[in-house]
């Protein structure tokens, strides 16, 4: 499992990236999609929407079941990524690259782990 360290994560299984420019990227990690199995659609919210650490935003369907995703900042959808409505299937071959919304004016953020806590986190999960 990769997870890269310039990333954060939350217990959920969503990545974050905090960009310069004050907005987060929020994607699925790699765990999620391997939990998952091949993904064929997902449900992004719409730009403008609030969303809240904690709460689900979205969600994604696999082969296996559909899924909530869940949002690790609270905020406002500035951005989401329309290449996924048609390629869902990029969230398996690229999890840290298929980012699924970007969200401005954080104002809370979820507990969140660094990747070494996470791959901890992970290991416990699984036993």
């Amino acid at each position: 499992m990769m997870n890269p360290e310039a990333l954060q994560y939350s217990k959920s299984h969503e990545w974050v990236k905090f960009e310069e420019d004050g907005t987060a990227s929020i994607g699925l990690t790699d765990y999620a999609q391997n939990a998952l199995g091949d993904l064929v659609f997902v449900n992004l919210p719409e730009i403008g929407d609030a969303v809240e650490a904690g709460e689900a935003f979205g969600d994604v369907e696999s082969v296996k079941a559909v899924s909530d995703v869940f949002s690790p900042v609270s905020g406002i959808v500035d951005e989401i990524n329309e290449e996924l409505l048609d390629a869902p299937e990029t969230m398996n071959s690229e999890p840290y690259e298929a980012w699924l919304i970007r969200v401005k004016e954080i104002t809370e953020k979820e507990e969140l782990m660094d990747a070494k806590a996470y791959e901890a986190f992970c290991e416990s999960q699984e036993e």
